[in-house]
């Protein structure tokens, strides 16, 4: 029991305002399902600053390749993350552009995930997220689990 509540401050102390985040995630993870591909796998990069206690800004650049057939597709984006327990459940809202040839899309999106702590610096971080097309729901709306590693400094 005391080591959970050390966990939990430790948490608790890296959710302050004015702290900086960066991660690393696979997304996907042959997880995601839309109508356009049977399966996904991508790379996503993301930076946030915590500008008041447990309300993160970021930003993210990412990386997704679907299928043999299917091209490659960038994505570049903003959001936002409220950690609603300070011990690591995050709710997140954010906006992407996706570009790909012949394919460009805005897809604004939700996620849900938790950030287990480590140490005091380092995190894993799986998370469930919906991503809603604009450009044709049905085909490129998406569903899918990501996993990654967060850094808190």
């Amino acid at each position: 029991m005391l080591a959970m509540l050390t966990m939990t401050l430790a948490a608790n102390a890296q959710f302050e305002k004015g702290k900086k985040f960066v991660s690393a995630s696979l997304t996907g993870l042959n997880l995601s399902y839309n109508d356009n591909k049977e399966m996904q796998f991508g790379f996503q990069a993301k930076g946030g600053y915590f500008i008041e206690d447990c309300w993160q800004v970021n930003a993210m650049v990412g990386y997704d390749k679907a299928g043999k057939d299917i091209n490659g597709v960038f994505q570049i984006g903003a959001g936002g993350r409220y950690y609603i327990l300070e011990n690591g459940l995050y709710g997140a809202v954010n906006v992407k552009g996706v570009f790909s040839s012949g394919y460009n899309d805005v897809m604004p999106g939700i996620e849900l995930g938790y950030a287990f702590f480590i140490n005091d610096k380092v995190t894993i971080e799986p998370a469930v997220y919906y991503d809603q097309s604009l450009k044709e729901h049905s085909t490129y709306s998406t569903v899918g689990l990501k996993v990654g590693i967060g850094l808190y400094f």
